[in-house]
């Protein structure tokens, strides 16, 4: 089905944050990578730079830490970092709504993809934790040439539903995810689950802002979502 024929939106969802409850976790393991490298950052400062691609945000939190690290150690960061948070991953669980927010797009036939700056293996048993079906569209960091805040990963991903980028909307919960989505041209709707505050959402261009996914389930129609009861 082309569904670009007619005027079905379409919900381009970050992951992290935004579905899973997972950004603090992200946050600890960062933490205990740069520790682990006899390096020493607040972990409020991770935090403002969970979101980007990793090879940016290493580059960012050499830059707070007041040294440029090398790629040999960029390397390891992120290794230290993927070990880190796989000790983390049986404790993460969906954001309240996330599941029931899926389903009723289903339901409903609204289409929808998941874009995540993490790669496949960090991504799978969230996926599987949120009942997301094989046929949804999934893309993750090694499947384009650059994460966010560049668009590629949603720009893929209305691709792969087919749809125009200007008809689709961004779900996410970081400046980095609002960024990108106006980058790439379309609507960005901005969720406070991953520890961003409102008018930073705003400021970076989401038109709407809600706490999590469950909130947003109850205002589908503020967003052109039509619901068949």
């Amino acid at each position: 089905m082309n569904l670009d024929s007619d005027h079905t939106p379409a919900l381009l969802f970050d992951l992290d944050g935004t579905l899973i409850d997972s950004v603090y976790q992200h946050v600890l393991a960062w933490h205990e990578a740069l520790e682990e490298l006899g390096l020493s950052l607040a972990v409020w400062r991770i935090h403002r730079r969970i979101g980007m691609s990793g090879g940016l945000l290493v580059q960012a939190l050499g830059r707070e830490i007041g040294q440029r690290l090398t790629s040999e150690q960029a390397q390891e960061l992120q290794k230290r970092h993927a070990a880190a948070y796989e000790r983390y991953q049986s404790a993460i669980q969906p954001l309240p709504g996330a599941r029931e927010l899926l389903q009723q797009l289903s339901r409903d036939n609204i289409p929808y993809a998941i874009a995540t700056s993490g790669r496949p293996e960090g991504a799978r048993s969230a996926l599987e934790r949120l009942g997301v079906r094989p046929e949804i569209p999934v893309i993750t960091r090694q499947e384009v040439q650059r994460a966010k805040p560049d668009p590629d990963l949603f720009l893929a991903a209305a691709q792969r539903l087919n749809v125009s980028i200007t008809r689709a909307m961004v779900v996410g919960d970081s400046v980095w995810d609002l960024l990108a989505a106006r980058r790439a041209g379309c609507l960005g709707i901005g969720l406070l689950s991953g520890g961003y505050g409102k008018e930073e959402l705003e400021q970076v261009g989401a038109y709407r802002v809600y706490q999590d996914p469950a909130d947003l389930l109850l205002h589908l129609d503020e967003v052109g979502i039509r619901i068949v009861e």
